[in-house]
This record gives structure tokens, C-alpha cells and sequence, in this order.
């Protein structure tokens, strides 16, 4: 009988695997096939603390389902320790196939109220901890010309949203790191996409709900399921995504969005150059049309999940 798992003998690593989203990619990747690499400080939403329960019990879990995974304990946010997550997946399995940037904190505030600390280390955990550990993956697939990178971007950064400048600016980091990374390894067979999911979590369990418009906003975040992000993820980890990179997907319950990318939308052109007041009375005028609203994830997304 032909076997039909999608990752059969891969090696895979994912970060923030501990709970949510990365425990039920963990979970699928290794039930497709994996060896997985389960890396989780096991901190709090917010980055403080550590723990080795959250990744070591997923571990277990994927054995007893007759799995293989090994518990990795490093932070992503800083460079060495984010390496010898890879460094880890390469001596134990022999190689490495795929790496998804999941790991990430919350510390929302509105901007002016936002501390330097918490500016810094969102950017850290999320974008600088895509980076260390896609630069120490990516001289392994270099060496072995095959790989693909999966990371994690949100709404928030591509859309939109209230009290999350420090989220929203790594998160549209990592959709430049995700589509450079693409385009640089393009000749070594190396794939990068996003996702940006729509999903209930430990860390979405932060958002404040003091506001009706809050609360309901919340209640229908509940009801998307962290599962039902990683098929997506497996498939781009798998061979039958070998020409899908330097996209970006959302996935929200059952749907799956390609999301757009900038590009031009509209220009303006005056031979003998602008002015200040000739912008003011004409230019500006002109392009105003194609201004995008302030939205917020929520303005673009209003239904319920299907």
C-alpha cells in the first residue's frame, strides 16, 4: 500500500510549539510523517517565565501516537540559543526540511502608553527570532539545496488593529524577511510564506474584553480553532508546494485567503515637477479616491467564521 503522509521522513522544526497553533502543527506533522523538532521555553504570553512541560508534553503526545519528536527548550529571541534549536534537529535527525516561525509574545498598549521594554521585546520574539533561526536553518538547506520556511504573520500588521504597534511592526517585518528570503534562495530550491491566522490561543487570550465591540470580537475568535491552521502548514512544508513561495495565506476556520502584496494603485504625473501647493491643490486631490480607511482586521473580516 502506497503511503500517502505528506511528510514522510522530513525533518521539522516549530517554535512556539509548546500549546495553540504550533502544538496542533506539531501534532500534524508528525502524524504526516515528521520527525519534529518541539521547541518551547515555556513561558507566559508575555515572555516571562520558562517552563519544559508544555513542549515535553507534546512530545509525549505525539509518541503515543506513535510519532517521533524531541523537546527543545531554547528563546528565539536571541541568536545562539535560536541556533541550537536547528543545531538540535540537525544532530539528532541527520537534516532539516522545514522550519515554522511560529513562537511569539504579547504586550499590548496604545502607542503612546507603550513602554520601550515592550516595544523591544515583541520585535525580539517575533521578528528577530524569524530571523536567527531561518539565518541558522538556511545554511543547512543551502548545503542540501531543498527547504521551505513557514512564518507567521497577522491582520494586524497587514490590516490593522488598536494597541498593537509593537505586534503589528514585526509582524509586517516578517512578511519583508519572508518574501527577501524567498527571493534570495529561490536558486537552492528554498521556498518562504506566511500564514496569518485567524485563531483562538493562550496568547489571543490577552486581548482585552472591556468593551462590547471587544467582546464580541473575541467570542468569534473563539470559535476558530487552532487546528485548523496546520494542513496549511503541512502542505507548504511538503513536496507538493514545491512552487508556492513569497506568498502570504490567512487561514480563518475553513477558509483560506490569498492576501494581496503592494503594489502601485493609482499616480499622478505634472512635466514640470511638484510643488508643495500644486500637491495640495492637485496631486493630493487626485489620488485621494484610492485612500485606504483606517480598518482594522475586524472592518475587513465582519462575518462570522465559517
Amino acid at each position: 500500500m502506497a503511503n500517502n503522509k505528506s511528510l514522510d521522513g522530513k525533518v521539522i522544526v516549530v517554535t512556539g510549539a509548546g500549546g495553540g497553533i504550533g502544538r496542533e502543527i506539531a501534532l500534524l506533522a508528525a502524524a504526516e510523517g515528521a520527525k519534529v523538532v518541539v521547541n518551547d521555553p515555556g513561558g507566559a504570553s508575555d515572555g516571562s517565565g520558562s517552563s519544559a512541560a508544555p513542549a515535553e508534553e507534546v512530545v509525549e503526545e505525539i509518541k503515543k501516537r506513535g510519532g517521533t519528536a524531541a523537546a527543545n527548550f531554547e528563546s528565539v529571541a536571541e541568536a545562539i540559543p535560536a541556533s541550537k534549536i536547528i543545531k538540535q534537529a540537525v544532530d539528532t535527525y541527520g537534516r532539516l526540511d522545514g522550519v515554522v516561525n511560529n513562537a511569539g509574545i504579547l504586550r499590548d498598549a496604545i502607542f503612546h502608553r507603550m513602554s520601550i521594554d515592550a516595544f523591544e521585546s515583541v520585535i525580539k520574539v517575533h521578528l528577530m527570532g524569524s530571523f536567527y533561526t531561518s539565518h541558522a536553518a538556511a545554511r543547512v538547506f543551502r548545503e542540501q539545496e531543498s527547504g521551505s520556511f513557514v512564518h507567521f504573520t497577522s491582520t494586524s500588521g497587514l490590516i490593522g488593529n488598536f494597541g498593537q504597534a509593537n505586534y503589528a511592526a514585526a509582524k509586517l517585518g516578517i512578511v519583508g524577511l519572508s518574501k527577501s528570503i524567498a527571493l534570495d534562495m529561490e536558486r537552492f530550491n528554498v521556498r518562504s510564506n506566511c500564514i496569518s491566522p485567524f485563531a483562538w490561543s493562550r496568547m489571543i487570550g490577552t486581548i482585552p474584553t472591556e468593551t462590547e465591540e471587544e467582546k464580541a470580537r473575541v467570542a468569534r475568535m473563539q470559535k476558530m480553532s487552532a487546528d485548523k491552521i496546520a494542513p496549511v502548514v503541512a502542505f507548504l512544508l511538503s513536496d507538493a508546494a514545491k512552487d508556492v513561495t513569497g506568498q502570504i495565506f490567512a487561514v480563518r476556520m475553513n477558509e483560506i485567503f490569498l492576501m494581496g502584496q503592494s503594489r502601485p494603485l493609482r499616480s499622478i504625473h505634472r512635466g514640470e515637477g511638484w510643488t508643495p501647493q500644486t500637491i495640495a491643490e492637485h496631486g493630493m486631490p487626485a489620488l485621494k479616491p484610492s485612500f485606504y480607511k483606517l480598518d482594522r482586521s475586524a472592518d475587513i473580516f465582519p462575518w462570522d467564521p465559517v
